[in-house]
């Protein structure tokens, strides 16, 4: 599917509220478990999507829409989440991350970009020369895929009460080493 943001959109709309769904009035077990070693809880996921959030998505559409000769991003904090979520509550990260995802996206909509707006292009501090239409996608594959990571660690949380039912459990296997 080439980017669309007609069909990007209720797709960020969604995130917020689908995570909300998903994991408010959980015990906490079920959001502050990660899956051992440096992985990341329900939780921490939750404060990352809020810090891109409020630092990230809408700073790199402005540098990239821009005039400006020198079109570089800053460098993001993949791991700030573990400093600016200290002392909140799950609840209270994701009425956060629900009203600056909110605000981000009329944000967006008042950008009216063009199609050859999604051709103009910037520099990633790692991956070089990038197009609009690749960090509006980007944005979209990152909620989706912070969606099926939340799952995902969730899930291994009954890895062993399944008993035989685990060969059948792909999500189960998943990053696994």
């Amino acid at each position: 599917m080439n980017y669309n943001i007609e069909k990007a959109i209720p797709v960020l709309e969604k995130t917020p509220h689908v995570l909300k769904q998903l994991l408010s009035g959980l015990d906490e077990e079920w959001v502050k478990t990660n899956e051992g070693g440096d992985s990341w809880s329900a939780y921490d996921i939750v404060g990352h999507l809020l810090h891109g959030e409020k630092t990230d998505w809408i700073a790199r559409i402005k540098i990239t829409l821009s005039d400006e000769e020198n079109k570089e991003y800053q460098p993001f904090d993949r791991f700030a989440q573990f400093e600016t979520s200290k002392g909140k509550t799950l609840e209270q990260l994701l009425d956060e991350f629900t009203d600056a995802r909110a605000n981000n996206l009329e944000v967006f909509k008042g950008f009216n970009i063009t199609t050859a707006d999604l051709a103009k292009t910037a520099t990633h501090p790692a991956l070089g020369t990038v197009t609009l239409s690749n960090l509006l996608s980007a944005w979209v594959a990152h909620d989706l895929g912070h969606i099926a990571q939340i799952n995902r660690v969730m899930a291994k949380q009954y890895k062993d009460e399944v008993g035989p039912w685990k060969e059948y459990m792909p999500i189960l296997h998943d990053r696994e080493s």
